[in-house]
């Protein structure tokens, strides 16, 4: 067996035996434990499992480059407050949330809202009931202004490329200018970007599956100035 795939079924079992009583975790927990790791690779395996599911590396491009290691203790505090964003969120009519892994092997929290909720078919412009929904999840983004945010716009297979990647990113451009229209500032937005149909999650021959793939994903992630807060103790 070559020396790559020893490696690799190594970092397999240590996450194994790290998460093998995980099932009652809550991200405080999950944090200490991702806090103290040992690498952005052992991270990125950690983000999936503690998600639930494959995030399609995304955990890995967010997150604040701080350049060094973060500590068990400090992977703790941001883990309890992101429990906290991520239980506010939950409470926002429409929005399907999950926590997931960062650059930094912190805990973060992504929150999926279906595009056929927030627009019409081949459409950017938000509607009536999209607009509520984003003010309530305004409030969670203004209440956690700590926490660095990334918005992403996906489409279904349906149509071309050329139609889909501008929608995707129209889409995105709608949310963050709406959130930004409440209050969310500038430089909390750090990313808002459109993957067209290129990330669909769900199999886009069913409709079903090509409504999954219509959504706006908004992540909520750790900033320098969280962790800088959690490194000194003073993160609440």
């Amino acid at each position: 067996m070559k020396v790559k795939s020893l490696k690799f079924l190594s970092i397999i079992l240590c996450v194994s035996l790290i998460f093998s009583g995980c099932g009652s975790m809550n991200n405080t927990t999950k944090g200490g434990v991702i806090g103290g790791g040992s690498g952005a690779a052992i991270g990125a395996i950690i983000g999936h499992l503690v998600s639930g599911k494959s995030d399609k590396g995304k955990g890995m491009l967010i997150g604040a480059a701080i350049g060094t290691a973060v500590g068990t203790g400090t992977g703790v505090l941001i883990g309890n407050r992101m429990d906290k964003a991520a239980e506010a969120a939950a409470a926002v009519e429409n929005a399907t949330v999950e926590t997931v892994t960062d650059a930094n092997n912190l805990t973060a929290v992504k929150v999926t809202f279906d595009s056929g909720v927030l627009f019409a078919t081949n459409k950017y412009n938000l509607n009536a009931s999209a607009k509520k929904n984003l003010e309530d999840f305004a409030n969670v983004l203004m209440t956690y202004s700590d926490a660095d945010v990334a918005i992403f716009g996906h489409t279904d297979s349906t149509g071309s490329d050329a139609i889909n990647d501008p929608l995707s990113v129209n889409r995105a451009t709608s949310v963050a200018d709406y959130l930004k229209s409440l209050g969310v500032t500038d430089s909390q937005i750090k990313s808002v970007e459109g993957y067209g149909s290129k990330e669909p999650v769900a199999d886009n021959s069913t409709e079903e599956g090509r409504a999954q793939n219509r959504r706006v994903e908004i992540y909520m992630y750790a900033s320098e100035a969280m962790i800088k807060a959690a490194n000194e103790g003073t993160l609440k």
